[in-house]
């Protein structure tokens, strides 16, 4: 068996590629990258990679990480500027026996020497959403932050080896140095063969207050379905959140065990999720939380068709 989940519609061409390399018996670790980086590579996509959109200064700071499933070896690297595959420089930091996690210029250096390729990562669509968004703030009520929209990648192959993996340009117009849970082991990602893995999108620092990969992991070790852990885990986090502090942010959870089952959970409207696995073909779910239960419908082509226009369409500067 082999399989790999991840978060939100963007991720479908990338779990297509990766599919075609894993029923050819290629690694997780190989096939994950290649997913992620189909994602950072489109310019399109407004939270992730090339074309993600920049902090209150206009700069492209970006998260990732990659989780080795049988060593437990872990690779991370935030707020980093100016290099294109922030998932493959974390993959290469999962190789170093210490410092795993990198940030800021410790991580540019890093990639720096490691002969990664230095790009400006701030397109001409994100600077026109940039300048609209400052005069929308100025203008209205809007709050400047929004997307937050982290592809959140599952991998198992079929020598049973996982892995997990993140990337994201954070919260639009964050603080210079913001870091959500994206980089952060057991918050934004986790992953053991032994049992499987779970990735997490939605806020981060809410995200952070929970750990709630790990929490659906240790679920899953205990016996759960992956859609039950899932579940589990999301609705009674969100639940804490809101006894606690009133409310609780965007959180939607991936995840896959090591027999390539899978399940997903969330508390908002209009999540999107991408699977394939041995038995199943590239497909992208809609899901919807209904009274605990998660519901997942296949997407319709009039959906995936307005998804990708409404992502292309041309920008005009307000």
């Amino acid at each position: 068996m082999w399989g790999i989940i991840a978060t939100w519609r963007m991720a479908v061409e990338g779990i297509t590629k990766a599919s075609g390399m894993l029923k050819n018996g290629g690694n997780a670790g190989d096939a994950i990258e290649t997913a992620i980086k189909e994602v950072e590579d489109f310019p399109y996509y407004k939270s992730v990679g090339y074309g993600g959109l920049p902090n209150e200064e206009m700069e492209v700071e970006l998260d990732a990480a990659y989780m080795d499933g049988d060593t437990l070896d872990i690779g991370a690297v935030a707020a980093i500027k100016d290099f294109a595959n922030p998932i493959s420089i974390a993959r290469r930091l999962s190789q170093e026996p210490v410092n795993n996690l990198l940030v800021g210029e410790g991580a540019e250096k890093f990639a720096h020497r490691n002969g990664f390729e230095r790009k400006n990562m701030l397109t001409d669509r994100a600077k026109i959403h940039y300048h609209n968004r400052v005069k929308e703030v100025q203008e209205t009520e809007i709050k400047p932050y929004t997307g937050h929209d982290t592809v959140g990648m599952v991998c198992l192959d079929c020598a049973g080896k996982m892995t997990a993996a993140t990337s994201t340009s954070g919260l639009f117009m964050k603080r210079k140095g913001r870091v959500g849970d994206s980089p952060i082991s057991g918050s934004g990602f986790y992953v053991d063969s032994a049992v499987g893995g779970a990735s997490a999108t939605g806020l981060g620092e809410d995200v952070m207050k929970g750990c709630v990969s790990y929490e659906i992991v240790r679920l899953m070790k205990e016996g759960m379905h992956p859609q039950q852990a899932c579940e589990a885990a999301v609705n009674l986090f969100d639940k804490t959140l809101r006894e606690r502090r009133g409310k609780a942010g965007d959180m939607s959870l991936i995840a896959m065990n090591n027999k390539g089952e899978w399940g997903v959970a969330t508390n908002i409207e209009g999540f999107s999720f991408s699977v394939a696995t041995e038995g199943q073909e590239p497909i992208v779910y809609l899901t919807k939380n209904v009274d605990g239960k998660c519901i997942h419908e296949v997407a319709s082509q009039e959906w995936l068709d307005e998804y990708m226009r409404t992502r292309t369409a041309p920008l005009v500067e307000k």
